[in-house]
């Protein structure tokens, strides 16, 4: 299958972190190539455009669509080794910085991956596939209290205490192995009044399990750091984020960066030595707008944040 998915706020995205047509660019989600691909419509034969995925698919998609343009150059690795790979290569300081995050359509659109609970698959939600720990090894081996904490906290499931306790009990009758026999436990769990209203029951606990197995949120803020160091005077950072987790990660993060006294309030002098390293480029969130949410239902939820580094 070719990796193809539609890029949310393609045109928002690009014309927010273009600033010099020769600059070197990083697309730290290339996915299917969308943003990527724009940004060298608009970029000269002198520019640099470095991509990272850590999907295989993505890997060889990229290989496939940018095949001769040696502007490009593509690593197969998590955005989390963005610093330590651009200075290992002699690419910093860059010109601007592209966070797609979250999971892309041919991952959900692909049974066998595990991501949705949409299709009966084997429980894995690997992004990287080479990786060990799957949601399989999660559910399976953690225990009830770890479990709720999760389900709670990345899920942001009211019902995470009733279903670890179910998960834990039927596992104990047999191995969780497949996203079909989960969301069973879970609509089991799940009280049939609160089964009525909202989204899928187990939509909350899929994504809690996914950030999880990928320890989305604990790369995103260390990735975040990288660029802000990696990025030149004048360059600038654009993240698309597609839940509230995500949102508030980027979101506390730009605040520190926007150099917030950290002191108690009543201090006379300031004495946490904070200082400005950003200024923000969108006061508030970029938000698709109707009509593409109507051609992609899955931008509903994406929100567009650009900062500059001074």
């Amino acid at each position: 299958m070719a990796f193809e998915h539609t890029s949310v706020l393609l045109k928002e995205t690009v014309d927010s972190v273009l600033t010099k047509a020769d600059g070197t660019y990083v697309d730290c989600t290339f996915g299917g190539g969308g943003h990527s691909r724009l940004l060298l419509e608009k970029l000269s034969d002198q520019a640099k455009l470095i991509a990272f995925d850590q999907d295989e698919k993505a890997y060889l998609n990229a290989r496939c669509r940018f095949a001769g343009d040696k502007r490009v150059i593509f690593f197969r690795r998590n955005f989390v080794h963005m610093e330590n790979t651009l200075d290992t290569e002699g690419l910093l300081p860059v010109t601007g910085i592209m966070f797609d995050l979250g999971v892309s359509s041919p991952q959900l659109d692909e049974a066998e991956r595990g991501f949705s609970y949409r299709h009966d698959a084997p429980l894995d939600m690997r992004m990287d596939r080479s990786a060990e720990f799957s949601a399989a090894e999660l559910v399976n081996g953690w225990d009830e209290a770890e479990l709720t904490r999760i389900i709670r906290a990345y899920g942001e499931e009211k019902w995470a205490s009733r279903i670890s306790k179910f998960i834990v009990e039927a596992r104990k009758e047999q191995e969780i192995k497949t996203t079909g026999r989960l969301v069973e436990i879970i609509k089991a769990a799940v009280p049939a009044g609160a089964r009525k209203e909202g989204p899928h029951p187990a939509k909350r606990t899929f994504q809690a399990l996914r950030i999880a197995v990928n320890r989305e949120l604990d790369v995103l803020a260390e990735a975040l750091d990288q660029a802000l160091r990696c990025l030149d005077s004048g360059g600038r950072l654009a993240v698309i984020t597609f839940h509230s987790l995500e949102d508030r990660t980027v979101k506390e993060k730009i605040l520190e960066w926007l150099g917030r006294c950290t002191c108690p309030q009543g201090f006379p002098v300031c004495t946490c030595g904070a200082r400005a390293q950003v200024k923000q480029i969108t006061r508030k969130p970029v938000i698709p707008s109707n009509e593409e949410i109507e051609n992609n239902p899955r931008s509903r939820s994406a929100k567009l944040r650009v900062v500059e580094k001074i």
